[in-house]
């Protein structure tokens, strides 16, 4: 597949070559970060290390009918199949963590809402040039210009993008913006790898993860949970943003006659997510949320798919509001005996 390359001053003729395509760019939605429908090419965000909210709102929108019934009719109805779409702009890290959440949504049943999105969305990802303060993907498995999830990468060079298709739908995409673009040169692709490189050695921050999956279920006692779950608020931020998080819950809305059966973002954070109809909760405390939060990701996540369910993007510790860190914790989940 050739590589070529995207002036910027063709930006705004690139997104208007998108046709059938229907683009998610990071845009600012009122005080956030987040991927959104392009109307303006102006609006595009890029220079933004990451998003506040990831690229899974799309593929797992917060809230989603699955299906709409009426009193009386044995029928339901089932929202129209999605358009193609292309999401532009994706971190490495985000688009490894969707990776990672395909294997729980294709696990046992295959969830067609979020496998029909899946199919039909081109992700073009963005490599880092200049990793967030808290970016610790080297530790888990990632890399600021990583390919994994990737159908194109594109790379930030001087006065233009480098892009790379990666898979057929990569390859249909170039060919679809040809008239933009042009062959990409030997000294572009020099200039990339040393950009690639440079952003690998800014990473600062580091854990070493190897047998923290093996050590968590022997530290179910210790101290450390109630330490850390001592200046938690419990308010789901760590959750809400992470790409992995896939937790959600279902419920019927009835208004009238009519009803639909829909799905929303859940947490472990919150106390009413185990919280019995008996009124039995086995996780009655934030030291026991904590604990399944993080045994979840780097312990339970590994047992039953072997990766870890953590990519480093720093969202958890960058918006945390009584800043837990969850390096640190991992640190003293290292140091435990």
């Amino acid at each position: 597949m050739d590589i070529i390359k995207l002036r910027k001053d063709k930006f705004a003729d690139f997104l208007a070559s998108m046709g059938d395509y229907k683009l998610f760019a990071p845009q600012k939605v009122g005080e956030s970060l987040r991927f959104a429908p392009v109307t303006d090419a102006g609006k595009v965000e890029l220079a933004m290390a990451n998003t506040t909210v990831p690229p899974k709102s799309i593929f797992f929108p917060q809230t989603e009918t699955l299906y709409r019934y009426a009193l009386g009719n044995t029928e339901t109805h089932p929202p129209a199949e999605g358009e193609k779409g292309v999401i532009f702009g994706v971190r490495p890290c985000d688009a490894r963590a969707q990776v990672i959440v395909d294997k729980l949504f294709s696990w046992d049943v295959d969830d067609p809402y979020y496998l029909d999105r899946r199919e039909k969305t081109v992700v073009v990802g963005l490599a880092c040039n200049k990793p967030c303060v808290n970016c610790f993907c080297l530790s888990v498995g990632g890399d600021p210009a990583s390919t994994e999830g990737l159908d194109m990468l594109m790379t930030e060079l001087d006065d233009a993008y480098l892009l790379q298709p990666l898979t057929e739908k990569g390859e249909k995409l170039s060919q679809a913006m040809a008239a933009v673009t042009e062959a990409a040169e030997t000294g572009d692709l020099h200039k990339a790898e040393e950009l690639h490189q440079q952003a690998r050695e800014m990473i600062g921050r580091k854990v070493e993860t190897d047998g923290i999956p093996q050590k968590l279920p022997g530290l179910w006692e210790d101290e450390l949970w109630q330490d850390t779950a001592a200046s938690c608020l419990g308010c789901g931020i760590c959750t809400f943003l992470c790409p992995t998080c896939h937790c959600f819950d279902i419920q019927d809305e009835v208004e009238g006659y009519d009803g639909r059966r829909c799905r929303m973002w859940d947490s472990c954070m919150f106390k009413e997510y185990t919280l019995h109809a008996s009124g039995h909760n086995p996780r009655p405390t934030r030291r026991e949320r904590t604990r399944n939060r993080i045994s979840h990701k780097y312990s339970y996540f590994v047992q039953k798919f072997d990766v870890i369910a953590c990519v480093g993007c720093g969202r958890c510790i960058n918006f945390c509001p009584v800043n837990i860190d969850i390096v640190e914790v991992l640190r003293q989940v290292k140091e435990a005996r």
